[in-house]
């Protein structure tokens, strides 16, 4: 089933099937006035015809020496007669016939006036006492035929002007809901993360309030954003103090006691909290990531951000299994070096978490873009579209969090750039490679 038609299409189509029903409804009327007009003015012509005719069908019957003579005018030339007529006396004689008049066709009507049969238009007069009496008539179809000819010359420009009326209409529609049409490309232009207040100066009337009411939504999102954001970074930081102390006195009553059993859930405690320590880290990435400026004005060497990260790494327990490839030239990129770092550092501890424990292969192209390939078995379609969900733990993940993955997409959606997850990596059987673009943008 196909969605709703558009607001301009269906208003286009009402208006067109308006505006043709009224030209067609107007035509209507029109021709039938005219043709009533019309009938007037035959009916005029055909008595004005009549009497004209009478007066010198009198005379020439009174001039004549004997009576009851039938005589018919011939024409001049070959035609058609609009008009035919009798002239009759009181006993049905008839006096004097036009060329072409059939007498059983001319009805005697009792007075003078108009009469209308199904084929013809009679009009009859009386002189002389009523011992001259003239029938006029006048085929029905001929006014048919006029009235048809008349319907024709209004139809006929109703062919042009109907399409021209339907273009003008999705025209001017489409002139009059421009600012519509705009509000919604600032709209779709828009990203998930982007709830700054729409310009409403250029906006006509009626287009305000919704703007309006639009921006106070927004406001109302961004400050129940920033109060979720607040939260969680707040609470996370905080949790780092208690928690480090905790550590510390783990391992101290560790080293005083003698007990195995309570050094062995000593051990247990600490590794708890050191992953909480570990979540608290993850959660204070994820509000930057959702929070903070991730792009700046001034452009920075992306080599120097990737060497100091496995830097890190080299002095850690997974000291030597992270190999970084970069490109001779400096690459610049907009993208905050503390979001960089963040990227590249929740990457490779993804590959080192879920590889084979062999070597993580870290490259910068010479184009901005950041790949982290780790050998391990392939990961099912379905499970690689999950897994930069929030708190979505691969298989063996051990200690993961859950949310490295998703710190990285929240940043790449932020900054206009797609994170690429593939396995098996192209021309291998197995393996795991993630990837963006982080390089300057034109």
């Amino acid at each position: 089933m196909s969605g709703p038609a558009s607001i301009r299409f269906r208003t286009a189509v009402a208006l067109s099937m308006v505006v043709t029903l009224l030209w067609l409804a107007a035509a209507a009327v029109t021709s039938r006035l005219l043709t009533r007009e019309m009938g007037q003015v035959f009916d005029s012509a055909l008595q004005e015809t009549g009497q004209r005719i009478l007066q010198l069908a009198v005379i020439d019957v009174l001039s004549r020496e004997e009576e009851g003579i039938t005589q018919h005018v011939n024409p001049l030339d070959t035609h058609g007669e609009y008009f035919t007529y009798l002239v009759r006396d009181t006993q049905g004689r008839v006096l004097l016939a036009s060329h072409s008049a059939a007498p059983e066709l001319f009805p005697s009507f009792a007075a003078p006036g108009f009469y209308q049969t199904a084929d013809f238009r009679f009009y009859q007069e009386m002189a002389v006492q009523g011992t001259v009496i003239l029938t006029i008539s006048e085929p029905m179809a001929h006014r048919q035929e006029v009235a048809r000819e008349l319907a024709l010359g209004l139809a006929l420009p109703l062919i042009a002007v109907i399409p021209l009326s339907v273009l003008g209409i999705f025209y001017a529609l489409g002139y009059g809901l421009h600012p519509l049409g705009q509000l919604r490309q600032q709209l779709a232009r828009r990203d998930a993360n982007d709830l700054a207040p729409l310009g409403t100066e250029a906006l006509p009337g009626e287009l305000r309030p919704i703007a309006g009411a639009v921006n106070q939504l927004f406001l109302r999102l961004g400050k129940a954003f920033d109060a979720e954001r607040s939260f969680a970074a707040n609470a996370a930081h905080e949790l780092r103090t208690p928690l480090a102390g905790a550590v510390v006195q783990l391992q101290r009553l560790r080293q005083q006691t003698r007990e195995p059993e309570t050094a062995r859930r000593a051990d247990e405690i600490e590794l708890t909290l050191k992953r909480l320590t570990r979540l608290s880290e993850r959660l204070v990435q994820l509000s930057r990531a959702e929070g903070a400026r991730l792009l700046t004005d001034t452009p920075q060497d992306l080599s120097v951000v990737l060497r100091l990260v496995l830097q890190d790494f080299d002095r850690g327990p997974d000291a030597g299994r992270a190999q970084l490839t970069l490109p001779p030239a400096p690459v610049l990129s907009q993208v905050d070096p503390d979001a960089v770092a963040i990227v590249a550092r929740n990457l490779i501890e993804n590959a080192l978490r879920h590889g084979d424990g062999g070597r993580v292969r870290v490259a910068l192209s010479s184009q901005g873009e950041l790949s982290v390939e780790n050998d391990c078995a392939t990961v099912s379609p379905q499970e690689l579209a999950e897994l930069s969900g929030r708190f979505v733990r691969g298989i063996g993940s051990g200690e993961g969090s859950g949310l490295g993955l998703a710190i990285v997409e929240t940043i790449a959606e932020r900054i206009g750039t797609p994170l690429q997850l593939s396995s098996p990596i192209l021309g291998q059987q197995g393996g795991f490679r993630a990837a963006l673009y982080l390089g300057r943008r034109a």
